[in-house]
């Protein structure tokens, strides 16, 4: 078949290259212009554009699905449209405009966490299970009927960013396994079930500590929070980064935000419990282990607000 594929992020790129290295062919992939990175803000193609441009691939940058952007996709006639994350919405004629219409690769179970960010939310929320759905695009959001719609198990220490890198690898597989179905015309879609769940993009706010709660609800939060939008507290009234932490098993008795080195092990105590961290940093500075950020603190406890 004919295909026209939407992606932006990393996550985007296993299905790429998976479609492009299968039977069918790719006549035009999509993604967003490019944008600043980086503290000296250089101009740089999304991972999808990188990639398609690698492959010899057909390429359209546009942050808008609008007219322009139609008309040069009616001309290449293309039998589906494949879009994953592509960080825009896909309105009538657009919609309708391919012979099959769309297919989305989203990360979740669905209907539980249909939006922006489903596997950090999934993670924040303390969850065991995420998933991968394939579903037909249609006008309300991510309310298709699915092609493919399965559990996957969270790992007990998975960051959000681990665990969409691998939902992103395992994916691309069922995407061109439905899209080979769609072409021989055996594929068949089932209506979601069950009782939806909104998983709004995150915020700051979304990463931010509160020591108050137990250790399995703080460790959430840092997991989910993790790369993006990064998880923190407050220190001296600066923000304080938190990248890693894990499980602690140690007896000391600690206040909630208290923070102290144990064993060659930082230690901070949460409402419950103790986490230990690993990677962390302090404000203006970069990223260090966290023992010896806490020794060249000088002191034998420190208290994040």
């Amino acid at each position: 078949m004919r295909l026209v594929v939407a992606g932006t992020p990393d996550a985007a790129v296993p299905t790429l290259e998976a479609l492009a290295a299968s039977e069918h062919e790719i006549v035009a992939v999509i993604s967003r212009e490019d944008a600043p990175v980086g503290r000296k803000r250089v101009l740089t193609p999304s991972p999808v554009s990188a990639r398609a441009l690698e492959l010899g691939l057909p390429l359209i940058r546009t942050n808008r699905l609008d007219e322009q952007v139609t008309a040069q996709l009616t001309e290449l006639q293309p039998d589906l449209g494949v879009i994953v994350a592509y960080g825009g919405i896909v309105r009538e004629p657009l919609l309708t405009m391919p012979r099959l219409g769309w297919i989305n690769l989203h990360f979740s179970q669905l209907p539980k966490w249909r939006g922006a960010a489903p596997v950090q939310r999934a993670v924040l929320a303390g969850e065991h299970e995420s998933g991968i759905a394939v579903f037909q695009l249609e006008a309300g959001l991510d309310t298709g009927p699915t092609f493919v719609n399965r559990a996957e198990p969270i790992g007990a220490d998975e960051t959000a960013g681990e665990l969409l890198e691998r939902l992103a690898q395992l994916g691309a597989a069922d995407v061109v396994e439905t899209v080979n179905a769609l072409a021989r015309g055996e594929a068949v879609a089932t209506p979601q079930e069950g009782t939806p769940t909104h998983a709004a993009k995150l915020g700051a706010a979304d990463g931010t500590i509160d020591w108050q709660f137990d250790a399995e609800r703080v460790y959430a939060t840092i997991r989910g929070a993790t790369p993006e939008p990064g998880a923190s507290t407050e220190l001296d009234g600066a923000r304080f980064k938190v990248h890693e932490a894990r499980r602690s098993g140690a007896d000391e008795e600690l206040q909630p935000g208290q923070v102290r080195l144990v064993s060659g092990a930082v230690l901070v105590g949460t409402g419950s419990g103790a986490l230990e961290l690993v990677r962390v940093q302090p404000a203006g500075k970069a990223a260090m282990n966290a023992a010896d950020w806490f020794r060249g603190c000088r002191a034998e406890s420190v208290i994040f607000g």
